[in-house]
């Protein structure tokens, strides 16, 4: 299958060599020359035949929103774009209408696997017309991971974006979880080997999970975290999923919780915010922040 792919960062440019090596034809834009395989984002609509489908992978908001703009001018009835950012899901209704008025389909899809993604395959969620989703399915099935898990038609636009937030909101808790319990060993004199505590963990608990893993892996990387500053951005979905709750009379407690766990990181050089900061990296390459030396 032919596919566009706008925006090669760290996920983008793994999902079009994941999509590659399974055979398909993907044709990628970035604003980068040196990621590009086009000039221009014209080019790219050029090159695919019709009916054509564009994914777009560009941060939230009014990177995505211009992107969409682009692609309707561009882009004619019967072709389909597919959000697999970081979207609200209020804006995937929005971007549905537009769309939608030139004939042409809109699928949103929630998408985590960060690093990983390339090696191991992505977690999709997927909102959208059932045409829609049913005419992307051997893209979805080459980038969700190998067996009968790891996708969903969640349900009509915004669902999967929706789903996504929720997910996130859950990684929120868990990190925070993990973070204060290793301060909490960190702290204690009677723990002599915290990283070994956490190695334990790994097989036979109730709480073994890929975050722990990634958990040790950061501890043999640096044992303390001494080289981290204790500092850890909140990416939307955690806010998100925090109004979502109020709007819906659903308590969230530990969520809230860890989120406003982030905004202490704000503040100071917080220990728990080091392991969540350490987490992020392992699991999605995110950026982190060194101590300044004096």
């Amino acid at each position: 299958m032919q596919i566009g792919l706008v925006g090669l960062g760290k996920m983008g440019g793994n999902m079009r060599e994941r999509l590659r090596n399974a055979g398909h034809t993907v044709v990628g834009y970035d604003t980068k020359p040196e990621l590009s395989d086009v000039g221009h984002l014209s080019d790219l609509v050029t090159q695919l035949d019709r009916p054509r489908a564009v994914w777009v992978m560009v941060p939230a908001g009014a990177a995505t929103q211009q992107i969409i703009d682009q692609l309707a001018s561009l882009l004619r009835p019967g072709d389909v774009v597919v959000d697999g950012g970081n979207s609200r899901w209020t804006d995937d209704e929005k971007h549905a209408r537009e769309l939608d008025a030139r004939g042409i389909g809109f699928v949103d899809a929630g998408v985590s696997g960060g690093v990983w993604g390339l090696e191991h395959g992505y977690a999709l969620m997927v909102g959208g017309n059932e045409e829609h989703v049913a005419r992307l399915r051997p893209i979805f099935d080459a980038l969700k991971p190998e067996g009968p898990y790891g996708f969903v038609h969640a349900g009509r636009v915004g669902a999967g974006h929706f789903a996504k937030m929720v997910h996130n909101g859950i990684e929120y808790a868990m990190m925070q979880a993990y973070a204060e319990g290793w301060e909490l060993l960190e702290r204690a004199d009677s723990v002599t080997d915290v990283r070994e505590v956490f190695r334990s963990w790994q097989e036979g608990t109730v709480i073994r999970s890929w975050l722990l893993d990634l958990a040790v892996n950061a501890l043999d990387e640096d044992e303390h975290l001494d080289r981290l500053r204790g500092y850890a951005e909140d990416s939307g979905e955690g806010r998100w999923a925090v109004e979502a709750a109020v709007d819906h009379a659903v308590p969230l407690p530990t969520i809230t919780a860890s989120l406003f766990a982030r905004f202490a990181s704000r503040q100071e050089d917080s220990p728990q915010m080091k392991m969540v900061a350490a987490l992020r990296k392992q699991f999605g390459g995110h950026a982190v922040e060194s101590v300044k030396k004096a």
